[in-house]
């Protein structure tokens, strides 16, 4: 992976996220000529185009803006989505107890906005591969347009396939040659099998659910496939703190909830595990319980037609500035990259 530049004086294309003396944020892609207008005032984007990173930068009503070049987790906040994104503290936990190295083979399953892909492309480094896949087009353009627009174009260690993982992993991923399964889907627990077929034995599957219900069948599918060691559920929460002289205390405000990580390991074929020894509790289950596991009772959140496109065509402007901007910062050198990326793609 060829990110864009993360130092060195701000070029147009560029990303930057401009603070202000109340500490709002503001994310803009640098276009010459064009103006950032807030309630306060106007700004240039030529007064920032040639600063160095860092910089304080003055409107047209005397208002001071700080000027950074975002960082990963500030660029999956603010950019477009078409769908809920794998937020930072998630993507840091499933970075590390799905034990992502450079160099291995990595699946993830559905991609909606992009946020977890650039996190796993980052991992993986230039001798790793991303398969992804995503069942609605609308998302993966959405998706490709937000990976181009971080890295100032598609990676030839990133394929993007639309179709549904159990049906389409079988072609793109020979049996035993995946070290890692991302899923991040409705109903992951339909895709244990195909998962476990393209997995090598010893390889990780993690899954990504929201409620306890999908938390609950995905446990269990994974236990009676017996294919799998002992899964292992858990939740993540962050809480910031406010400190100002000795007023020191928690924010009153937090995300007590984003998501529930599930992981487990491929057994060796033939392998048969143990027989778990259990506490009194309820451990069987019948088909009341079942039909409250189903998708239709999980329900899953619609994006609207019209939030989708718009997320689209500011993704696809914001990908379109950073291959411009990539262009113009190496004219005379062919474009690796993105003749990398289409090619993957294909």
């Amino acid at each position: 992976m060829s990110p864009r530049a993360a130092s060195g004086p701000f070029r147009q294309g560029d990303r930057v996220q401009l603070t202000d003396p109340k500490g709002r944020l503001h994310t803009i892609s640098l276009e010459a000529g064009k103006v950032f207008h807030s309630h306060r005032g106007a700004l240039e984007h030529d007064a920032v185009i040639g600063r160095p990173d860092g910089s304080v930068v003055v409107n047209s009503a005397g208002v001071p803006y700080l000027a950074l070049r975002p960082l990963l987790h500030d660029f999956v906040m603010s950019m477009p989505r078409g769908a809920a994104i794998v937020y930072p503290n998630d993507a840091a936990q499933i970075l590390a107890f799905a034990d992502i190295f450079p160099g291995a083979t990595v699946v993830e399953a559905g991609v909606g906005s992009g946020a977890l892909t650039l996190w796993l492309l980052r991992a993986i480094g230039d001798g790793g591969r991303l398969l992804s896949f995503e069942r609605r087009p609308e998302f993966a353009d959405v998706a490709r347009a937000n990976v181009e627009s971080f890295l100032g174009a598609t990676p030839a260690t990133w394929s993007l396939t639309i179709g549904g993982l159990a049906e389409s992993l079988p072609s793109v991923a020979a049996p035993g040659s995946v070290d890692r399964v991302v899923l991040d889907m409705l109903a992951p627990w339909e895709c244990v099998p195909a998962c476990a077929e393209a997995l090598t034995p010893g390889g990780l599957l993690v899954c990504y659910v929201a409620t306890v219900t999908q938390l609950s069948r995905t446990v269990e599918a994974l236990r009676s496939s017996a294919l799998f060691t002992e899964p292992d559920p858990f939740e993540t929460l962050v809480r910031g703190w406010h400190v100002d002289g000795l007023a020191v205390r928690p924010d009153h405000r937090m995300i007590g909830h984003t998501g529930f990580l599930v992981t487990a390991r491929r057994l060796a074929p033939g392998t048969v595990l143990p027989e778990r020894q259990r506490r009194g509790s309820k451990t069987e289950y019948d088909d009341e319980d079942v039909e409250l596991w189903t998708p239709g009772a999980l329900g899953e959140r619609e994006s609207s037609a019209k939030s989708v496109r718009k997320a689209a065509r500011q993704a696809a402007t914001a990908a379109r500035l950073a291959a411009d901007a990539t262009a113009e910062a190496a004219p005379d050198e062919p474009d690796a990259v993105a003749r990398g990326g289409a090619e993957a793609t294909q």
